[in-house]
C-alpha cells in the first residue's frame, strides 16, 4: 500500500489534466454550484455555493470510485492462490494502459458532456456520481491502473483506500480552483499547453509500475516495506 498509494494519487492528478476534465473545468464548476461561468470567472458568484457544490461533486464521484475499488479488491482476495501469475498479468495490463495514457497507443476519445442542467448544490453529489460513471471511457487508462492495483491488493478495504487516493488526486485540484478560481484561472493556459507532457509523464510512470510487476521488482519492494513495517516499534 505504501508503494501503491502514491501511484494512485499521481494517477488522479494526471487525470485532472486529461482532455475530458481540464478544458471543461469551468463548466463542471458551474454545473455543480448552479452559478454561471461568468460569475465563476469574475469571482462575483457566491463562494459558499461554489465550494459547497464542488465538494459535493467530488464526493459523488469519489463514492463511485471507492465502491468500484472495494469490489475489485474483494475479488482479488479470492485469487491470492495464484498471486504471482495474476501480478504478471496485471503488470502487462498496466503497461499497456500506461502506453495508451502516454499517447503511444490508441484509446477511446471519451465522453464529454456538452450540456448539463444546473441543479444546484444539493444535487451536486448525484451529478458527481453521473460524471464518475461517464468519465470512465476518457480517464479509463489512469483509473484502470488504480483498479488493477486494487485487484492485486486482494482486499476490499485496501482496494477502496487506493480508489480513494485516486479520487483525492483528481478532486483536490477541483477544490483548489473552486476556492481560488480567479487567482488560479491564468494557470489553466499553462496546464493546457503542457497537457500532453503531463499525460506522457503519468503514462511513463504507469508503465514503470507495470514493468516492475512483471519482472518481480514490485513484489520485492513490497516485501522490503512489509519487513520494515514488521520491525517498527513504538519508542517509549
Amino acid at each position: 500500500m505504501l508503494v501503491a498509494l502514491p501511484v494512485a494519487l499521481l494517477a488522479g492528478i494526471v487525470s485532472f489534466a486529461s482532455p475530458c476534465v481540464l478544458p471543461l473545468l469551468p463548466g463542471y464548476l458551474s454545473y455543480a454550484s448552479g452559478l454561471g461561468s461568468a460569475q465563476i470567472a469574475e469571482g462575483t458568484g457566491s463562494k459558499k455555493l461554489l465550494v459547497g457544490g464542488t465538494l459535493g461533486f467530488v464526493l459523488g464521484f469519489s463514492v463511485i470510485f471507492v465502491l468500484t475499488g472495494a469490489i475489485l479488491g474483494g475479488v482479488g482476495a479470492a485469487l491470492l492462490t495464484n498471486a504471482r501469475a495474476i501480478t504478471i498479468a496485471l503488470g502487462v495490463v498496466i503497461l499497456v494502459l500506461g502506453a495508451g495514457f502516454a499517447g503511444w497507443l490508441p484509446v477511446p476519445s471519451g465522453w464529454r458532456p456538452s450540456t448539463a442542467p444546473r441543479l444546484g448544490v444539493w444535487a451536486s453529489p448525484l451529478l458527481g456520481m453521473v460524471f464518475g460513471l461517464g468519465w470512465t471511457p476518457c480517464i479509463g487508462p489512469a483509473l484502470s491502473v488504480v483498479l488493477t492495483l486494487a485487484l492485486n491488493e486482494g482486499s476490499a478495504v485496501r482496494g477502496g483506500v487506493l480508489a480513494f487516493a485516486y479520487a483525492l488526486g483528481l478532486g483536490l485540484p477541483f477544490l483548489a480552483f473552486a476556492v481560488a478560481f480567479t487567482t488560479l484561472a491564468p494557470k489553466l493556459d499553462w496546464l493546457r499547453r503542457h497537457q500532453q507532457t503531463m499525460q506522457r509523464i503519468g503514462g511513463v510512470a504507469m508503465m514503470a509500475v507495470g514493468v516492475a510487476m512483471i519482472v518481480g521488482w514490485w513484489d520485492a519492494l513490497v516485501a522490503v516495506l512489509r519487513q520494515w513495517a514488521a520491525n517498527f516499534g513504538t519508542i517509549l
